[in-house]
């Protein structure tokens, strides 16, 4: 066997040269994470306003999930270790459930160093502004 590899590789070398050929290999491609915009607390519903104001109080919250450990599945949210994002439901008027507005805070339960809110049931995030 070891014969016919070295008739193989000196064909080879005879027949391109000493350079080495590789056949292409498709083209890895690398996406790097999305940027997650900014939204300003005024824009939001009004009931956003009212949910991270019972963040920052502790609560009482309307419901047992509330505060509850999210776990950033859809990878949307930068990388944290696991607890570091809690989720929180914005009431939606006229909904029969929890429906789909959550805010997700980063950090310290009360006062977390980041507030994401979504609308959205977590396909999609903006980052809140507290501040304007």
């Amino acid at each position: 066997m070891r014969t016919l590899v070295a008739a193989l590789t000196l064909v080879t070398a005879t027949t391109l040269g000493s350079t080495a050929y590789a056949v292409p290999v498709a083209e890895l491609t690398y996406s790097a994470p999305t940027a997650i915009p900014t939204c300003a607390l005024s824009t939001l519903p009004s009931q956003a306003s009212d949910t991270l104001d019972l963040i920052h109080s502790s609560g009482p919250f309307p419901y047992p999930q509330d505060g509850t450990v999210f776990q950033n599945r859809e990878g949307i949210l930068p990388a944290e270790s696991s607890g570091y994002y809690h989720e929180y439901t914005v009431k939606t008027p006229g909904s029969d459930d929890r429906g789909a507005r959550r805010l997700v805070g980063g950090g310290a339960l009360t006062r977390p160093a980041y507030v994401y809110y979504t609308d959205d049931h977590y396909s999609s995030f903006c980052e809140v502004d507290e501040n304007s």
